[in-house]
This record gives C-alpha cells, structure tokens and sequence, in this order.
C-alpha cells in the first residue's frame, strides 16, 4: 500500500502491529465492585493525577470511610457518590507503556442496562464482573447478552471479592464453568476468567500469592496482551457521504468531492464503485487526505473521494465496491434494544438513522421479545419499554443500503428517533441477534406503506 497512514489508522495488512489504542467496557451486578475495579486499575498503573487522588480521598473521609474509596475516581457525578453507585457511563482514560485505554464504567442496575448498551456499543473488550458469594445472577446474564448482541470481540469474566470467599479455587472454578456455558450458549467464543478481589488488588495489577492456584494473566496483562488487530481488506469498503465539497471558485468550478469517514474495508484509485441507493456506478479517480493525494485509504481514515463521473450524490448516500454493495431495501428487520422510557409499539411513526442518513421509517410489527434468564422468545408481545431487547419489522420511506450487523457494527446498526422531539428511542442491529436465540419466522410481505 502507498499515502499517508492517518492518525488512528490501522496497519497495512500484512505489517505486523499491535494497536496501541483498546475501548473496553466494564458491566456487572449493583455492589459487584466495577467502579471498584476501575479505580483499582488507575490507582495501581499510576494514572490517577495527584489533585484527583486528593479529592477522593477528601470525599472518603466526607463519608466516614478510614480507606480511600478507589470507586471514586469513576463516579463522578454527585449523585453517584451520595448514594454509592454508578447512575450514568463514566468514561475513562489511561495508558501504560504498552498500550493506550478508552474504557466505559456502566452502571449495574437493571433500569440502566440501556446506558450499558451505550458504553459497549464501541467496545473491543467487555469485562463482566461477578461477586464471587452470589454466582451468576440475572443481570450478569443480561449483561453477557447485551456484549453478545453487539459482537464485543472479546469478553472478559472478573470472579471479583475471592478474599470473601478465602480465595477458594473451587467458588471460581464454579461460576467460570456456568458463565463460560451461558456465554457460548449466546454464540460468544471465547472467554477469559480471572479471579480477583478489586478491593486488596489481587490479580488486578500484580499477581496475587493467596491465589498461587491461578496461573493465568491479571487483568491489566490481558488488557495489554489481548490481540485487537485487524486487518482492512477483510472487510468490504463502505463510504457513507458525509458532505459534498462544490467550492464554486472560477479555479474549482467543475470540481465536486465527497467528504466523509471510511466505516470499513479499503478504497483505492482507479477502484469501481457503485452509488447507493441510486445504483449509479464509477471509477475512483482520487483520493485525498489532509492536503495529501493517496493512492489507497482504508478505514477509519476521513478523506475526500473525487469520481470518474458527474453523478447525484447527497449527504447520506453510500459509496462501495460494485462488486460487493448491500442491496438498498426499505423493509428492515432487527434486533433492537429499546433505550426510551416511552414505549416502542407498532404503528409508530419514527425516523431511522443509518450512518450518515435519516429517513421516515413505520415501525411494522414486533415479532418478539427475548428473555435473557433462559434465551427464549416472548411471541408478539404488544410493545417493547425500556431496556427489552427484542425483534422488529421497520418499513422505511426510502430505501437503505444495509448491512447485517454481524458484518458490520456501523453500517449493520441503526437509531429510531422521536420526529416530535428528537430523543432517542431504540438501537438497533440489523439481522439476527446471536447464535444462542433462535429467530423468529420473517413476517410476509404487506400493503404498510406511508
């Protein structure tokens, strides 16, 4: 490959890297000991600030505790700190020399797995912390599914508070062996299990001696080990439009560029395309990215396309390989997490926004709602409210080029929007959740239209 690497972007393929950069979430039970964990890590990796270390403790002491409170340095909200739990995603930064770390500290209550949604949607990594005295419960069921459902490459099983159990090595093993079945229940490969107390530190940072039975990475070594590389040419390019550049000056007068962000795979020089929904086809004639002309650019590098040809192209359209596009369609059906404290019911009218579009879509039908303790589908259950998961049929004004989510976590995902006030209502991923549930049938073909 020749051009400039942008700031960001992956490695060519066959180079040999390690990304330097890792978003990972963390989820767990209320009183798990996530924002414990968190604190645990920026303590012990040294990348808490001297001012902010101070305002812990003070706030420690403010509550009567003769320890300082690590869970302190991620509940930044006052309300957070006055009732002892995460309410809202508290996003963190921190590095270490080998790597460099985005994570998201979710809440742990059942009415905020929505906000759990939010922080993982990104995420390369889920840590899902578990209270070695309780097991599995039904929120580290949920929240499993949730990591599942948004195809987080890698999860990570925390048994956290062992010295609460005097580091028996059989209380894990347990809860590893039933999370581990769960998980691969949910189509989830591979899951790593480490034991911990995130209160005394054990295998967060340092190695723990009172669990010498356990010879596998702390935390912090898996962090920095696990293999996030990816090589671009794997997956198939996709350009959503994000603005048209028609500069009108006498020197530019014919010129006409297509400015956006590469959501996968890579484009080149001289490449055909095709112009999605219109399905008008072209060369690639350049390629620029900041003031410097490339021959090949991959993603998430933002750059300006120019084509071989004068075509109608708007905010919103999709640039892709001729030969490997998604067929534009207006009937979408999904998987969707409804985020709204209003519910999701058919009939309504919503907007739907795909990448860099936003059309008028018609919720259809709401096949089912899956229950996360056993994996089964509640069949046409009226409506979805806050935090369900569940299938719906959405009929869309104008036709959408689409991926399956499985494919691709931007182009396969959606937002459904209130056109009254625009809040948020639902997420959605195009296609069937994971291997674990079993879809339901695909409705026929209808008259619903606007």
């Amino acid at each position: 490959m020749t051009g400039a690497t942008a700031p960001g972007a992956p490695a060519p393929a066959g180079s040999p890297h390690t990304t330097a950069l890792l978003r990972f979430a963390t989820a767990g039970s209320v009183d798990d000991g996530k924002s414990t964990l968190v604190g645990r890590l920026l303590h012990d990796s040294k990348s808490v600030l001297a001012d902010q270390l101070e305002a812990v403790e003070l706030a420690s002491r403010n509550r009567g505790q003769e320890s300082v409170d690590l869970a302190l340095l991620t509940d930044g909200l006052r309300a957070e700190r006055e009732q002892g739990i995460t309410i809202d995603v508290a996003y963190r930064y921190f590095a270490t020399p080998r790597r460099r770390f985005i994570l998201a500290d979710t809440p742990g209550h059942v009415q905020y797995t929505r906000n759990m949604v939010t922080g993982a949607s990104t995420a390369e990594l889920a840590i899902n912390l578990v209270d070695a005295r309780n097991g599995v419960v039904e929120q580290t069921r949920r929240h499993a599914a949730v990591a599942a459902l948004l195809r987080v490459p890698h999860v990570v099983l925390a048994v956290n508070k062992m010295d609460l159990v005097d580091y028996a090595e059989n209380v894990f093993a347990r809860i590893a062996g039933e999370f581990t079945a769960y998980a691969a229940s949910l189509g989830i490969p591979e899951v790593t299990a480490i034991p911990i107390s995130a209160l005394a530190g054990d295998n967060v940072v340092t190695a723990s001696p009172a669990m010498d039975w356990y010879g596998g990475p702390t935390v912090l070594e898996h962090l920095e080990s696990v293999p996030v590389t990816h090589d671009p040419t794997e997956d198939p390019a996709r350009f959503p439009v994000q603005y048209v550049i028609r500069p009108g000056t006498p020197e530019h007068r014919d010129f006409r560029g297509y400015a956006g962000q590469i959501s996968s795979g890579v484009l080149r020089v001289g490449q055909r395309v095709v112009v999605q929904p219109s399905g008008r086809t072209s060369t690639i004639e350049r390629i620029d990215a900041l003031g410097q002309s490339l021959d090949v650019a991959w993603a998430p590098q933002s750059v300006t396309l120019t084509l071989a040809d004068d075509l109608d192209i708007s905010r919103g359209d999709l640039i892709a390989p001729a030969d490997g596009s998604a067929r534009p369609t207006r009937d979408i059906t999904a998987t969707v997490c409804h985020l709204h404290d209003r519910p999701l019911t058919p009939g309504a009218r919503v907007l739907l926004k795909h990448a860099t579009r936003t059309v008028k879509a018609l919720v259809k039908e709401i096949p089912s709602r899956l229950t996360l303790a056993d994996l089964s589908l509640h069949r046409e259950p009226g409506e979805l409210v806050a935090n369900d998961i569940g299938r719906v049929v959405v009929r869309t004004s104008e036709p959408l080029a689409m991926d399956a989510y499985a494919d691709s976590r931007t182009t396969g995902s959606f937002l459904l929007i209130d056109p009254a006030d625009g809040a948020t209502l639902t997420a959605g991923m195009v296609g069937d959740a994971f291997a674990g549930a079993a879809a339901p049938a695909e409705p026929e073909a209808d008259a619903w239209d606007f």
